[in-house]
Formats: structure tokens, C-alpha cells, sequence
């Protein structure tokens, strides 16, 4: 019960302050997410992320902070396997498959149904 717990508070706590931030500034949605994708990658680079994801469990890894976690650990193991060309192979690899799959998914859903210009 206690992961179910942390998880829904601390996902909650990461949904409410990205609410209040959109509420109380000019900002726009895409601004947050990309907030949260820079906030993942550095709670990434500083070691951080992976004791909070053993804390939360789904209640970081669910929210758009995860993907800035899985690009730069793909960048991470890049360049420790491959050196500085690793940089690029290693983000390309460790987030193609999530990628495709969205431009996958958007296109039959669009086949499906008619989105707007």
C-alpha cells in the first residue's frame, strides 16, 4: 500500500505544481512539458531520478519528466560505451522505439478520424 501511496503523491505534488504553474503565468502547456523534460534529464544528471523513481515508482516514471530521464540516460550510456559520438547514437537509441511508436499511433489515429488543420 505505501508504493500505491507515494507514487499518487508524489505524481499528484509533480500535477499540481505543473497546474499551478500554467494558472499563475503566461505560459503555455508546451512550455511545461518542455520544463519537465529539462527538470527529468537534470535530476537525471545529478543521480537523483533513480532514488526518486525507487520512491515513487509510477508517480514520476508516468509524467513527462520521465522522458527527459530516458534520454539522457541513453546519452549517458552512449557516451561511456562509444565516447563522444555516443552523444548522438545513444539518445537515438534509447528513445527511437517511443518516438516511432507515437508517429505510428498518430498516424492510424488519424486515418481513423479527421484532425483538424
Amino acid at each position: 500500500m505505501g508504493n500505491y501511496l507515494s507514487a499518487f503523491l508524489v505524481g499528484g505534488l509533480i500535477c499540481a505544481i505543473g497546474q499551478i504553474f500554467l494558472d499563475n503565468t503566461n505560459f503555455k502547456p508546451a512550455h511545461l512539458l518542455v520544463g519537465l523534460v529539462v527538470l527529468g534529464s537534470i535530476l537525471t544528471g545529478f543521480g537523483l531520478y533513480e532514488p526518486l523513481k525507487e520512491f515513487a515508482g509510477a508517480g514520476v516514471t508516468i509524467p513527462v519528466s520521465s522522458f527527459g530521464n530516458i534520454l539522457t540516460q541513453g546519452v549517458i550510456e552512449g557516451i561511456s560505451n562509444e565516447g563522444a559520438f555516443g552523444l548522438f547514437t545513444g539518445l537515438l537509441k534509447t528513445a527511437s522505439a517511443g518516438i516511432g511508436a507515437s508517429i505510428i499511433f498518430g498516424f492510424f489515429i488519424a486515418l481513423l478520424f479527421s484532425p483538424k488543420a
